[in-house]
């Protein structure tokens, strides 16, 4: 009887409770004479003031437009808890301030993404060294739609034994949705015959010809597409 009045004051406790599903992004780019220093200093800040909550995860970008850059996951948090974060230290701004950005140039990026469990067929944290993202920006009144077309590539994910992580862009510039393939057997998931052409898997999964309306309907709903590949740096990380 004790346990089923302990789980029954627990209940409004778990209904407020907030999932911890989103994360900051930050893109740097180093000055091309500075990229040691760069990493160093990026390096002891994150080890130094990072962690929990305000972990760092760091990429740097291979490939794309903003290939040569450093990509910063911080989180997973929620939004109650960012609210709650207060001011940041003295010690912690000055030594971003001093230390980190006199090493970069004036172009960067910021962000906040929302995990979309029901989009993903990867926990958030099962991370891999390797990655691929591709952005894709929506059309307006096209989120629903847009939101459509990744549940259908979802199906092919988890026929195909992809690693895929969705992620939707919030207060961050227009719509997107970014999909984040986990490379878990590394850059030879990219070679040709590692798995069938697209085409053929979407069709599998979802009906003869269903990859020609797919890509009716995905010009209809998007309107720029890119990807990119980054590659996991333990080093410049949280520890």
């Amino acid at each position: 009887m004790r346990k089923i009045i302990l789980l029954c004051m627990l209940i409004p406790l778990l209904g407020v409770s907030q999932t911890k599903n989103v994360v900051t992004v930050n893109r740097l780019f180093p000055k091309p004479d500075k990229v040691m220093e760069f990493e160093k200093a990026l390096a002891n800040h994150a080890q130094k003031y990072h962690n929990g909550d305000w972990r760092w995860r760091v990429f740097e970008i291979q490939s794309g437009p903003d290939a040569g850059g450093y990509h910063i996951t911080e989180g997973p948090s929620d939004w109650e808890t960012m609210d709650k974060r207060g001011e940041i230290s003295t010690e912690h701004t000055n030594d971003w301030l001093k230390n980190v950005m006199p090493l970069v140039t004036d172009r960067s990026s910021s962000g906040y993404y929302e995990f979309e469990t029901d989009l993903s067929n990867v926990a958030m944290t099962d991370y891999s060294d390797k990655i691929v993202i591709s952005h894709m920006f929506i059309k307006p009144g096209m989120v629903v739609q847009a939101t459509e077309l990744v549940k259908k590539l979802k199906k092919v994910w988890v026929a195909n034994n992809e690693s895929v992580a969705v992620y939707t862009a919030v207060v961050s510039g227009p719509p997107q949705i970014s999909t984040v393939t986990r490379l878990k057997a590394g850059l030879k998931e990219l070679s040709d015959g590692y798995r069938k052409p697209m085409p053929e898997r979407f069709n599998a999964v979802n009906g003869e010809g269903a990859w020609n309306y797919y890509l009716v309907d995905y010009a209809k709903a998007i309107e720029s597409r890119w990807s990119e590949l980054l590659f996991y740096r333990a080093d410049l990380s949280s520890k």
